[in-house]
């Protein structure tokens, strides 16, 4: 997770992973976080996730590495966040809302409080494989109850991540058995996908879980 390579993907617009609008899973999949209070959004950017989050009567943390995509979202809402320094981070906050600027390796249970559940739709597949292992070790060790993660399957050969492909036996070998795995989704999105589509990727697939700890 090279902190260079994301600011100039945010600095240069290439943010194709912005979906603009809050995330289709997230809406189908609501009532499965609607007794957890506090909600965890990691590597969050700018995402409407978050609003749609707080909407819905969750408070809300999101962390990221980016401060230029903390300012857009306050910006872009019309919100004029309360901003601090927080020992390696830079504290955003407005009602409902709590945007940690750093590496989220490094916000633990002492920095964020307590996390009822964690909404995860593109920090796992922005990391390589080496990585994902320590990202699910840290998720773990802020004992939430309950994580929601979307995830890509495609051939890996034919095109370099992020996002990255991350198949089911994967997570099943990343969560288990501190939680259980649920598969709620598969969908078929090459159609709707053109750039996997342009370098000849034949299927790609976006899949939902949902992880229950033990």
């Amino acid at each position: 997770m090279d902190p260079a390579f994301w600011k100039a993907r945010w600095g240069e617009g290439r943010i194709g992973f912005h979906e603009g609008k809050p995330n289709n899973y997230l809406v189908r999949h609501q009532d499965k976080l609607a007794t957890f209070p506090r909600v965890l959004v990691p590597l969050c950017g700018k995402a409407e996730d978050l609003a749609y989050l707080a909407a819905h009567g969750h408070e809300v943390v999101g962390v990221e590495l980016v401060e230029d995509a903390v300012k857009a979202f306050f910006a872009e809402h019309a919100l004029e966040p309360q901003i601090a320094q927080l020992g390696a981070f830079v504290e955003y906050t407005a009602p409902q809302l709590r945007i940690l600027v750093g590496d989220l390796f490094a916000a633990t249970r002492d920095v964020l409080g307590p996390i009822d559940c964690i909404w995860d739709r593109a920090a796992l597949v922005a990391l390589p494989d080496e990585m994902r292992r320590r990202y699910v070790d840290h998720l773990r060790s802020l004992a939430p109850k309950r994580v929601l993660v979307v995830t890509f399957e495609y051939d890996q050969s034919l095109m370099q991540g992020p996002p990255f492909s991350v198949e089911a036996a994967e997570i099943r070998e990343l969560f288990e058995p501190a939680f259980t795995v649920d598969q709620v989704e598969r969908l078929d999105i090459l159609s709707e996908s053109p750039k996997f589509a342009e370098v000849g990727i034949p299927a790609l697939f976006e899949t939902a879980f949902v992880m229950e700890r033990q």
